[in-house]
């Protein structure tokens, strides 16, 4: 009888830490940033008093697919662009970026890059980062791709 009274006891104990709903992780597309088929531009999961959210690589293409910019500064620019739109969609911006994983064509241009990123991120407590020089990325004219993770707390 102990047994079964302490087994209750433990399994009230978990259930009542647990996560309210059992959906806890979201996907979201903005209609503000270029929709490519067969993935999701970002994932949202529920951590409790906060949601983690990833993204997947933005490039510098506008909401119609066309291409801005020809330089690095201006095609980060679009990118971080496209990132805050999507966070906007969950209540955030790029100050909540806590990751940042760059892929550029040309490591030589990371201050150009970085002059704008900047201007993005929380430049008091800024995002792990990785930065890999790639041969190419999936078109001849981008520069540069950026995966982001953000935290966001929930209101």
């Amino acid at each position: 009888m102990k047994k079964i009274l302490v087994l209750a006891c433990t399994v009230t104990f978990l259930f009542s830490f647990s996560q309210k709903t059992m959906n806890s992780v979201e996907y979201k597309s903005s209609p503000k940033v270029f929709t490519i088929k067969g993935l999701s531009q970002s994932v949202s999961i529920d951590c409790g008093n906060s949601k983690m959210i990833l993204l997947s690589g933005q490039v510098p293409l506008n909401s119609e697919g066309n291409l801005v910019g020809n330089t690095i500064e201006e095609q980060t620019q679009q990118v971080f662009k496209n990132i805050e739109n999507i966070l906007k969609e969950y209540g955030g911006t790029g100050k909540d970026i806590i990751k940042l994983v760059i892929y550029t064509t040309d490591i030589k241009k990371t201050p150009d890059f970085r002059k704008v990123r900047d201007l993005h991120i929380n430049l008091q407590n800024p995002p792990v980062s990785s930065l890999v020089e790639v041969r190419k990325l999936f078109r001849d004219d981008v520069l540069i791709e950026v995966e982001a993770t953000a935290v966001i707390k929930n209101k």
